[in-house]
């Protein structure tokens, strides 16, 4: 019989903001599994929210770390080194856009918006793996947060469905680069999802509403769908699973009608 458990193992969960993030739902799963959970936080002004649900796991050790600078990311892991020691989950859950391009026609995307978007929502995985991969001593998993715009074009997501496919090759250049030393790297690629971001995507309401109507399953998804799934990625259940981009959406990516 299969259990997960994680106890004794050390987590790391970027982009936690508030109690319906999505890396919320995945610490929660982790957490319960045994695991102890460091969180981060952006800039001081998300600081307090995210204290307040890290007294919920176990006053989970809190580190504030900016992705886009790569020294932030650095420092960030010898503090965790530090406090917390060797990691075996890490869980990128970022992803950010200037409003004004998740709407409105593609090609009026600004270089600057275009930049930024890849640069916060794919680029960032790589240093967040690089400098984790040190404290993975004996291996370890991590974990993106992917949508299915990076596959199909969903009209109001825009740069971030570039971003996002941008994001899903990484994972496999990155699998590639990190099997060897025992690192598995997968996506979770989530159904719409209330979240505090999903709120600025024009269209997300009836984005949602198609998606329950087509997908197999008849419904949305829920947090727990992902973070049971992201569970089965931090444990050794999914020992043998890298580069993978896993649809959690009830079926809906498998319609064409």
């Amino acid at each position: 019989m299969y259990t997960v458990d994680l106890t004794g193992k050390n987590a790391l969960i970027f982009g936690v903001a508030n109690h319906r993030s999505i890396a919320w739902a995945i610490a929660q799963a982790l957490y319960s599994a045994g695991a102890r959970v460091g969180l981060t936080y952006q800039t001081e002004r998300l600081k307090e929210s995210v204290e307040e649900l890290a007294k919920e796991i176990g006053d989970a050790p809190l580190f504030q770390c900016d992705v886009s600078n790569d020294g932030e990311v650095e420092e960030l892991y010898k503090q965790v080194g530090e406090t917390m020691g060797p990691l075996s989950t890490v869980v990128h859950s970022i992803a950010f856009a200037n409003r004004d391009d998740l709407g409105g026609d593609f090609s009026k995307t600004e270089r600057e918006g275009f930049r930024v978007a890849l640069d916060v929502s794919a680029f960032s995985l790589l240093p967040v793996v690089r400098y984790a991969a040190p404290l993975m001593e004996d291996g370890g998993t991590v974990i993106a947060m992917t949508f299915f715009a990076a596959e199909k074009v969903f009209p109001g997501y825009n740069v971030m469905g570039v971003a996002k496919a941008a994001l899903e090759n990484s994972v496999k250049q990155l699998a590639a680069e990190f099997g060897p030393v025992g690192i598995r790297v997968n996506a979770i690629s989530a159904g719409p999802l209330d979240t505090l971001s999903s709120r600025v995507i024009t269209g997300y309401r009836d984005m949602k509403r198609i998606h329950q109507e087509r997908a197999p399953m008849a419904r949305n998804i829920t947090h727990e769908d992902v973070g049971g799934t992201a569970l089965y990625l931090a444990s050794e259940l999914s020992s043998g699973v890298t580069g993978e981009i896993i649809h959690v959406d009830v079926g809906y990516s498998i319609m064409g009608l």
